[in-house]
């Protein structure tokens, strides 16, 4: 057999197992709570590597090696940020909205968590999250399709729009009929996929390139400033750019939706321990990939322009293993890809269903039928976020560039105040949403603005002005509430004798 047979064996059985997992899934979804939420019964390790997988994307395998390829250990501020954002995450955020979501009325989605705990009666919080949320995952779904159409044209040759179907049929089949727990399953798996891929690939081509002198060595002979962090065109607006990604992670309801899932809040704590130990051993298998990669590439006069730095993971994937092993590794930038769709498909299904339909229109139905509108709306998004990816090139991909700041923006500061602070209110919140979401939106997508800052990154003023003005609105709007304050009591409470027992 060729090689390319081999690598297609490689992902042709990576697929299958994806479909079995989502059919084992399906069998154990019987009510929305299973659809939406998992039945809450996630393990630490399924919690970690999920929210892992389903965070990191293409990004890791190939956007990371690339930029370090490109412009070496200057561009490791962003996993600096990313890290340290993660880890609070699992301290700050993940133990109380386990607790808060479950006993402010069993809320399943976020947009319902904040409507249930600031009792909200206008139902505007529940309409506009569970818009903004449809609205920025069906783009970034319609990206990861792109994604997966490319992945297929340059490592097959498969026609654009073949590659795009195979992903887009796959990724949607075991997201419509196994659900939340199908999705959690399948990127378990494929954080392990990406894991060990990305482990393996700087290990063994460290002995390739001679061992870690020669590598070194190597790589300085390309650039004398490639492993300088601070390097001559670095700036203090772009260290705190990079940084500030990790505020992203308090708003990102398809990485936070996990912690509402785990077992209990005493399973956070391992939670945390796996998923930022995969965090930094992966991202410090992409920065070695592209490090061996570069030294690799300058040992055998492989330089060249028209090198795309991005596909550093794949091609040394293919010079250091056989064909099979290569094909494995393909599955894992696929495993990227599908991973997050697949996260962003049942968040947005339960957007539409449980803070739309069930909101507005109907909330008398039976569990069965929520679990089949899940079902309907998972397949709707996904047909429009396919017609948006008809075109590789469509504009919308530009938009997809603003969904982490946005998120974050919009989402990140009003979690925070909701778990932590008893004064916010449902008006301070909505306001605080939309004007995070609005800043980043105008600052990140209007180059003047952004230049006159010296090319500040959009959550920072997002973060920050959505912060304020949900304070502000706060203060202003604040009348005590004893169901509220109960609510917040308890929760408090049932951390403090779940910590200790």
């Amino acid at each position: 057999m060729n090689d390319l047979t081999w690598q297609a064996i490689a992902i042709v059985i990576y697929m299958s197992a994806m479909v079995l997992i989502g059919w084992y899934a399906y069998k154990r979804t019987t009510s929305l709570n299973d659809y939406m939420l998992g039945g809450r019964g996630l393990g630490p390790a399924v919690t970690a590597l999920s929210a892992g997988a389903a965070d990191m994307s293409g990004w890791l395998l190939m956007g990371l090696p690339g930029a370090i390829y490109l412009s070496g250990m200057v561009e490791v501020w962003i996993a600096i940020g990313l890290t340290v954002g993660a880890w609070l995450n699992y301290i700050l955020v993940a133990p109380r909205l386990r607790v808060y979501t479950q006993v402010s009325k069993d809320s399943i989605t976020i947009p319902s968590f904040l409507d249930n705990r600031l009792r909200d009666n206008t139902k505007l919080i529940r309409i506009v999250s569970g818009i903004i949320i449809l609205v920025f995952f069906t783009f970034y779904v319609s990206s990861g399709m792109v994604s997966g159409g490319k992945f297929f044209e340059s490592a097959f040759g498969l026609n654009y729009l073949t590659g795009m179907l195979i992903v887009a049929v796959v990724t949607v089949g075991y997201t419509l009929f196994g659900g939340f727990l199908a999705v959690s399953y399948t990127d378990f798996l494929q954080g392990l996929i990406m894991f060990l891929a990305l482990v393996l690939v700087p290990i063994v081509g460290i002995f390739v390139t001679g061992g870690i002198g020669e590598t070194v060595a190597s790589i300085q002979q390309v650039n004398p400033e490639h492993f300088n962090l601070f390097a001559s065109t670095l700036t203090v607006a772009g260290v705190i750019s990079s940084v500030a990604w990790g505020l992203g992670y308090f708003g990102q309801p398809h990485i936070i939706v996990r912690f509402m899932a785990i077992k209990s809040v005493k399973e956070t704590k391992q939670a945390r321990r796996i998923g930022i130990g995969w965090m930094i051993l992966s991202l410090c298998g992409a920065i070695g990939t592209a490090l061996v990669g570069l030294a690799y590439f300058q040992q055998n006069n492989l330089l060249s322009e028209d090198f795309d730095p991005e596909t550093i993971f794949i091609a040394m994937g293919q010079i250091l293993f056989h064909p099979f092993i290569a094909g494995i590794m393909l599955a894992a930038i696929l495993a990227a890809v599908m991973s997050t769709i697949a996260s962003q498909l049942i968040v947005t299904s339960s957007a539409l269903v449980e803070d739309i339909y069930k909101a507005l229109f109907n909330k008398t139905a039976s569990d069965k039928q929520y679990v089949a509108a899940g079902r309907i709306a998972v397949l709707a998004v996904s047909i429009i976020a396919a017609i948006l990816a008809l075109n590789p090139d469509n504009s919308i991909l530009q938009l997809v560039a603003f969904a982490w700041a946005g998120f974050g923006a919009a989402f990140g500061p009003i979690i925070l105040l909701a778990l932590y602070w008893k004064k916010l209110t449902n008006i301070g919140a909505l306001a605080g949403m939309i004007v995070g979401a609005v800043v980043a939106f105008v600052w990140g997508s209007i180059p003047a603005i952004k230049n006159a800052f010296f090319g500040l990154y959009e959550i920072v003023p997002g973060f920050v002005s959505g912060l304020v003005v949900a304070v502000i609105f706060s203060l202003l709007t604040y009348k005590p509430n004893a169901e509220i304050q109960r609510e917040f009591d308890e929760t408090l409470e049932l951390l403090k004798s779940e910590k200790e027992n």
